[in-house]
């Protein structure tokens, strides 16, 4: 079994301890050939690091790590830059303290002297250790900052550390706009940007690389990539699951690709789920297993957002899709740059929005189920038993447990009640997706559910204002079931009534 570059950040390391490498160096000499400086947006463990990395063993000169990639047909030069690479990454950061512990101990390794560390605010630091870098090495400096943003995403919930840590940022990356003149190259990368009201308004000389076609493949595997550098554990992978290679790929595809950076780009597989799965040759949720941010799951909560939407469709102006503000009201920008929605197409002027893939589908959803179904974190829901009732035709099973999972619900009518339950409903339904095919309904004229079982076709109507009989008749009426009755298998309509007063299933019945 070849090495499989799990948590290697290190581009030195990856080349010289023999790990596979994915070579995205074409892509690294397309971007170093500027001096224009960039910021680049990826969602956490999308191989930002490695970039950086890489770029960095690219402007230090160390042309024997790039033996036998594309850079070396490709560059002649191989002059070595100063590089000052600015890590975020090796600190937990809760107040102003941590966060200027953290650049001060960056600024320290890059060779300031104990006097000058006691002169001056960090931004000051900043600017005089650039400059000095230039006067002494006679070429122009490379900075490399990664992670940028850490210390915004982590204090997020606490407003004033927040916005003091925003302030010293500001001053701090603003350096970089003041040094140009000695300045050969700048990459600042992260996941969110806070941009016009935040750290960006004074960085308006980046070039925003995020959603650039040109660079949508420069972190990230490609299918292609994925076939021409692990064909091999590809071939492992379906034989310890009994699969065939193209069954595999196929499976591959479904659980961590659809990553798209910007409207009919190449979908790129999540890098950490694909190099996990081949090493340990087992399909599962390898992204989600290292944690869901928790200023995510607070700021849909604080904004009452609607996982119907999720259904329905999630759409937002082009313009927006990059101007995340804390108290902007709308986590649709966080959730498109945190990874847990990607770009699915574009009309009008503006994204439509989706799940990537199913690992980020079930992993988020079944996350999010405590907070929307009230249930107490630590309170198992096991979707694989709805299925199963339904697998084997048992009706009556699926409604009581439905009907239990409900009453554990400590929800008081109100008018968004209509709105609340179906978000349960879409819940339940879309997280047996993992076992048999579910669907929840959103458009007109189609009913609220289908569940496709190898035998059976279910499909669902529910009345919160009438009765199980008036859900049956509507299925009836509106034809619902019609697109699978010229199948092979059997069809079963199910009405329930929920009542209101008991805040529960009342009633279903189902017609064969």
């Amino acid at each position: 079994m070849r090495k499989m570059p799990i948590g290697i950040q290190d581009f030195e390391k990856l080349r010289t301890d023999d790990y596979v490498y994915v070579d995205k160096t074409e892509l690294v000499y397309q971007l170093a050939r500027f001096s224009t400086p960039f910021f680049l947006g990826r969602p956490r463990r999308f191989g930002k690091s490695l970039l950086l990395s890489t770029l960095r063993a690219y402007f230090e000169g160390k042309k024997e790590l790039f033996r036998g990639l594309a850079i070396e047909r490709l560059e002649k030069d191989w002059t070595p830059y100063p590089v000052l690479h600015i890590d975020l990454n090796v600190t937990n950061y809760t107040d102003m303290a941590s966060l200027e512990a953290g650049l001060s101990e960056n600024l320290s390794a890059w060779g300031e002297d104990k006097e000058e560390s006691a002169a001056g605010t960090l931004a000051t630091r900043f600017y005089r250790l650039i400059r000095k870098t230039y006067e002494k090495s006679g070429q122009k400096v490379v900075v490399l900052v990664d992670e940028y943003d850490r210390p915004l995403l982590q204090t997020m919930e606490n407003g004033n550390a927040h916005d003091d840590m925003r302030q010293a940022l500001k001053g701090f990356y603003g350096v970089l706009k003041s040094a140009d003149r000695w300045l050969r190259f700048v990459l600042l990368t992260g996941v969110t940007k806070f941009s016009k009201v935040s750290v960006f308004s004074d960085l308006n000389m980046l070039r925003d690389i995020s959603l650039e076609d040109a660079y949508a493949g420069i972190c990230g595997i490609s299918a292609e990539e994925l076939e021409r550098y692990f064909g091999q554990e590809l071939e492992a992978l379906a034989e310890k699951q009994n699969m065939t290679c193209e069954e595999a790929a196929a499976e591959m595809k479904k659980r961590y690709d659809g990553y798209h950076f910007c409207e009919d780009s190449e979908g790129m597989f999540n890098p950490f789920s694909v190099l996990n799965t081949l090493s340990k040759r087992k399909f599962a949720h390898y992204w989600f297993e290292t944690g869901t941010p928790t200023y995510l799951i607070e700021q849909m909560k604080r904004d009452r957002f609607d996982l119907l939407r999720f259904a329905e469709g999630v759409e937002i102006p082009v313009r927006s899709i990059d101007d995340y503000r804390v108290d902007g009201g709308n986590p649709v920008p966080l959730l498109y740059q945190s990874g847990y929605l990607t770009i699915a197409g574009c009309a009008n002027g503006r994204y439509r929005l989706d799940f990537p893939n199913e690992e980020v589908r079930y992993g988020f959803l079944e996350e999010l189920l405590p907070y929307y179904a009230y249930r107490p974190v630590g309170q198992d829901f096991f979707a694989d038993d709805f299925a199963d009732d339904l697998r084997t035709g048992d009706v009556d099973g699926f409604m009581g447990r439905l009907k239990t999972f409900f009453a554990h619900i400590p929800y008081d009518l109100n008018d968004q009640t209509e709105r609340h339950y179906q978000v349960v409903f879409y819940l339940v339904f879309t997280l047996m997706g993992q076992y048999v095919q579910a669907e929840v309904r959103s458009a007109k004229g189609r009913s609220d559910a289908v569940v496709v079982t190898r035998d059976t076709v279910y499909v669902f109507e529910f009345k919160l204002h009438g009765t199980a009989e008036e859900a049956l008749a509507q299925i009836e009426a509106k034809g619902y079931a019609i697109p699978y009755e010229a199948g092979q298998r059997e069809v079963v309509k199910v009405g329930v009534a929920f009542d209101q007063a008991e805040r529960n299933i009342s009633r279903w019945l189902q017609r064969r």
